[in-house]
């Protein structure tokens, strides 16, 4: 079991997940304007691994003599697992096509309102009607803390905080003793996000001024789908 606990700071960062090219300094005669937490900053990591093998059968705790077929049920059973659990990545609201202070890029909006509810809301209503994950709890009412940032600013980078990682990975196996030269096979069953559970990806999801019909809404995930294997 392993728990971290961070805090990165930088002027510029990209996660290598998203492949864009963004975060270059919008003001290159005041690049303190974009210090803020890094795009990979996680403040809090838990992970866990581990393996057990039940007590059961020839050799173990309980049923250490049981016959041999009995064992075959009994015996041999393993249950593994891999657990992650992170907090929320950071995210920024842009511009849009508008160029303030470079013309390469349009750089961050400015937040001249409160700061509006923010993490993960699966039914928020997006000011075009329709509802799904979004990172504001009232997309309407949120835009309207941002404003177009002025010439010669860089706007607010990194103010917001989204989804963060969690994943859980689980195996059940069961090993069979072969009659010959002390040889055992073993079956798994393997399960990637055993809980099927979603997080969206703040990184990929550039959210702008010029996009208030789907203001705030996640297009893209952190994680995949549950998947299961047999080996």
């Amino acid at each position: 079991l392993n728990y971290t606990f961070s805090k990165s700071i930088d002027l510029g960062s990209a996660a290598e997940r998203t492949g864009t090219y963004t975060d270059f300094l919008v003001n290159s005669w005041n690049p303190g304007q974009m210090r803020s937490y890094s795009d990979y900053d996680m403040r809090h990591q838990v992970n866990a691994n581990w393996i057990v093998e039940l007590p059961f059968g020839h050799g173990k705790k309980w049923g250490g003599s049981v016959s041999g077929l009995v064992n075959t049920l009994v015996g041999g059973w393993q249950i593994s697992g891999l657990w992650r659990m992170t907090s929320g990545l950071p995210a920024s609201v842009y511009n849009g096509g508008i160029w303030p202070t470079n013309w390469n890029d349009p750089g961050y909006a400015s937040q001249t309102g409160s700061t509006p509810a923010e993490g993960v809301f699966k039914n928020a209503a997006a000011p075009d009607g329709t509802s799904g994950p979004n990172i504001f709890a009232d997309p309407v009412t949120a835009i309207k803390s941002w404003s177009h940032t002025r010439a010669g600013g860089s706007g607010q980078r990194n103010g917001l905080r989204g989804d963060g990682y969690f994943t859980l990975d689980m195996a059940l196996a069961k090993r069979f003793q072969l009659p010959w030269e002390g040889q055992s096979i073993q079956f798994r069953w393997e399960n990637f996000n055993l809980t099927n559970t979603p997080r969206f990806d703040v990184g990929a999801s550039l959210w702008s001024l010029g996009q208030g019909a789907s203001f705030g809404k996640y297009n893209y995930m952190l994680t995949s789908p549950r998947v299961m294997q047999f080996a």
